[in-house]
């Protein structure tokens, strides 16, 4: 990749709204995949002091993940979502800005796609987009929990179309709520309550794929009047995916005859 190309695609990013730093280190994490600060600054003329700003600015904006690890881990949101995500604001600028993107990203090696590790999204819109995926890579088993609320019609339609292939299974405290029986009447999804009512008002989500893959959510304050900010946390193939699906299995997965 020329470094030509690389800087018109920094400043396609800048006019989609992202600084020269933030712009930089996504850039720089597109061709990475995966990287730390230190990574990223022998790739860019990003500073690594302005590394963990940028990156946080990202993650903010749903453009970047990070692993809690030491040191700090920091991914690209795949391009499709970072695509949607700036379109929102800045449609007649990111065909150029992705354009270089697209090629970083087919040039560069992803053997590592599921990555040990925790990983942080931030935002009710990104954690959907992140639950969609999931749902769409499972290969033999979905279950999702929450309450109607949370259930956007893109998540409802993603674990529909699942459903046509692999069995799901949508667990809600209000299992007979209209709001989830229309959303999933004439599918193969089906629908369960909870072992026990959930009080925790700060709950979110849950969401367990083929036995090696989960997310969890918490809810804050709100992030938009009426919307309560959404966090969640996701890991596969991973000692904390372990022992979060084994509690599953055990307080959950028997009440409702599912297979995780």
């Amino acid at each position: 990749m020329t470094d030509d190309g690389e800087a018109e695609a920094v400043e396609a990013l800048q006019r989609l709204g992202l600084s020269k730093y933030e712009a930089g280190v996504f850039v720089a994490l597109e061709r990475l995949g995966t990287g730390t600060a230190r990574d990223v600054d022998r790739m860019t003329d990003v500073p690594r002091s302005q590394v963990y700003g940028a990156a946080e600015n990202l993650e903010e904006r749903g453009l970047v993940e990070v692993q809690q690890s030491n040191p700090i881990q920091y991914r690209a949101v795949p391009l499709e979502e970072a695509r949607e995500t700036l379109a929102e604001r800045f449609e007649r600028e990111q065909d150029r800005a992705f354009e270089y993107l697209e090629r970083a990203r087919e040039g560069a090696d992803h053997k590592d796609e599921h990555q040990e590790g925790v990983w942080t999204v931030h935002g009710r819109n990104n954690v959907s987009s992140r639950v969609r995926q999931i749902v769409a890579d499972a290969e033999e088993s979905v279950l999702y929990a929450g309450g109607p609320d949370l259930l956007d019609e893109e998540v409802a339609a993603a674990l529909r179309e699942r459903a046509e292939s692999v069995d799901v299974w949508v667990c809600s405290a209000a299992a007979d709520d209209p709001a989830l029986t229309d959303a999933f009447a004439d599918s193969a999804v089906a629908l369960a309550p909870f072992p026990d009512d959930p009080t925790d008002d700060a709950a979110g989500r849950l969401l367990a794929v083929d036995g090696h893959t989960i997310l969890l959510s918490v809810l804050g304050g709100e992030e938009l009047p009426g919307v309560r900010k959404e966090t969640a946390i996701w890991s596969s193939d991973t000692g904390i995916a372990t022992v979060l699906l084994e509690l599953l299995r055990s307080h959950v997965v028997d009440d409702i005859d599912a297979e995780l």
